[in-house]
């Protein structure tokens, strides 16, 4: 098994209960990191047989814009994605 990871990636987004973090935003720093078997991809140089570092930058991204009261409400919403 390996790790992949992605860290640091940076969002500004509007998430929070209140009136101020929705109108307001603010900058929310994101890591994931995903466990999986990359044998057939090291042995084939194949980039469709591991994970697409890209794809999982735009579901990040795409889940970051949109609002939710509960970051935990997105965290789920990518985990699910991905």
């Amino acid at each position: 098994m390996s790790v992949i990871a992605l860290e640091g990636m940076r969002f500004f987004a509007y998430h929070g209960v209140y009136d101020e973090e929705r109108i307001l935003g603010g900058e929310y720093i994101v890591d994931v990191f995903i466990q999986t078997n990359t044998g057939a991809a090291a042995a084939t140089d194949d980039i469709y047989k591991t994970v697409n570092y890209e794809t999982v930058y735009t579901i990040c991204d795409f889940e970051m814009k949109k609002p939710s009261d509960l970051i935990e409400n997105v965290i789920e919403r990518i985990m699910h994605k991905i």
